[in-house]
């Protein structure tokens, strides 16, 4: 994955008076921090952030030239708030990070394919937590889950990782599960019981009454 890069302004408000008239003036509050650094408080442009995001997914890696800085800085979002009803980002940390470093991400894990008859796929994880290079970091997995049978479960060391990328977890860390799905008769013997059960427990109810 490429940087890209992008230019970010010193900010001098604070508070939610401040982030407010921020996020009013089309740019995302930020902090940047890490590798000994003091955290510098920058404003980002929204809409180029945004961009970025949508297509380099949540470990882009940013080229940060500050105004008024020394120089660019390399750096990986750590945290991102964002308003889930506006759909906008509200906040984000970014972690200073160097060429040829390796880093800890969560990376998006998508299941594909179907698996067998009657089964019903539980995920236990959408993402899987990975160490590789800071300018290598994949966008994402997809793992196959063509035919499976009940019982089956996908693990981390089912995952195909690329050259250069390790696992951040154990191999038998669980992503999904198969199980046997119910029968429509199964659910409808489900309800019977249910209803029997809650008929006991009514004539239980009257004869204590009584």
């Amino acid at each position: 994955m490429s940087e890209v890069k992008i230019s970010a302004e010193p900010r001098t408000e604070f508070g939610k008076g401040g982030a407010r008239r921020t996020r009013r003036a089309g740019l995302v509050p930020a902090v940047l921090y890490g590798h000994g650094e003091a955290p510098v408080h920058i404003a980002l442009p929204a809409r180029e952030f945004a961009a970025a995001i949508r297509h380099g997914g949540l470990n882009q890696v940013f080229t940060i030239d500050v105004a008024g800085g020394t120089g660019a800085t390399l750096a990986l979002p750590k945290a991102i708030q964002r308003d889930p009803i506006k759909d906008t980002y509200e906040h984000v940390d970014l972690i200073i990070v160097k060429r040829g470093e390796k880093v800890q991400v969560d990376v998006p894990v998508t299941l594909v394919g179907e698996a067998a008859r009657n089964t019903l796929v539980v995920s236990e994880s959408t993402t899987l937590s990975i160490t590789a290079e800071a300018m290598h970091l994949p966008n994402g997995f997809e793992v196959s889950i063509e035919g499976l049978e009940a019982g089956s479960q996908v693990t981390a060391g089912d995952v195909t990782l690329p050259q250069g990328t390790e696992l951040a977890v154990e191999p038998d860390f669980v992503i999904a599960v198969i199980s046997q799905a119910q029968t429509a008769e199964q659910m409808e013997g489900g309800d019977a019981e249910g209803e029997t059960a809650e008929a006991g427990a009514a004539e239980a109810s009257e004869e204590a009454a009584g």
